[in-house]
């Protein structure tokens, strides 16, 4: 990353650690998973246009992206993804160019951001894992670090025009290696990984924050 996309990725994520922390109540776990150095895949469950914010906000080095193709053809907003390593993909169109160069950003020594689901979920539940994030980890050669987001879906569901506040919370687990593991292999580790953990935060997180099912884990209620 150039000197100037890191001046603008350092400024965005100072930004958004003080409103995340206002606004969410952000607490971020297991980022002593994260690697220093080398590339890495940040394979996420994707609840929120807050999730690439959400996943970013600890971390010391930069995290790259891959972004659907739409966010591009605003022309402000086209320009800051771009400073801050956002990858733009088409999504259901098996984008090669965006393959290519994810393995790139991979290989020269980056984090990546992935969401395997490919879309926000509806539902705010984890949706199916689609092949991409196989492809690219099956010829990057790199940890796949699986990430779980919590409360962004009830802050910011699909079908809200505007964030709300309420508390968010992410978790890092252990790399994993699966260079050895077939395309199918990687689909069915990566699955069953963020399922794991994504209802061990939400245990955890009952008892040691003190949320009740109003809180966020029952988005309803506030619909009623």
């Amino acid at each position: 990353m150039l000197r100037e996309q890191w001046l603008v990725w350092k400024a965005c994520q100072s930004s958004a650690r003080v409103l995340s922390t206002v606004l969410f109540d952000l607490k971020v776990y297991g980022l002593e998973n994260i690697p220093r150095r080398g590339g890495a895949v940040i394979a996420s469950n994707h609840q929120s246009y807050l999730d690439p914010i959400l996943l970013n906000i600890g971390l010391r080095r930069p995290l790259y992206y891959v972004a659907k193709a739409e966010l591009f053809e605003n022309e402000p907003l086209n320009w800051l993804l771009r400073s801050v390593g956002a990858i733009p993909v088409r999504q259901g169109a098996g984008d090669i160019s965006a393959i290519r160069q994810s393995i790139k950003v991979l290989k020269d020594g980056h984090l990546l951001n992935i969401f395997p689901e490919g879309a926000r979920t509806h539902d705010g539940q984890i949706g199916r894992i689609e092949k991409g994030i196989a492809m690219i980890d099956h010829r990057a050669h790199v940890p796949v670090i699986p990430a779980v987001v919590i409360g962004a879906y009830e802050a910011w569901p699909w079908n809200r025009p505007f964030p709300t506040a309420r508390p968010v919370r992410v978790q890092f687990g252990p790399a994993m290696d699966l260079a050895d593991q077939t395309i199918d292999e990687i689909l069915a580790t990566v699955d069953r990984t963020l399922h794991k953990m994504y209802e061990e935060l939400k245990a955890l997180s009952r008892i040691r924050d003190g949320f009740s099912s109003k809180s966020i884990f029952n988005h309803h209620a506030d619909r009623n």
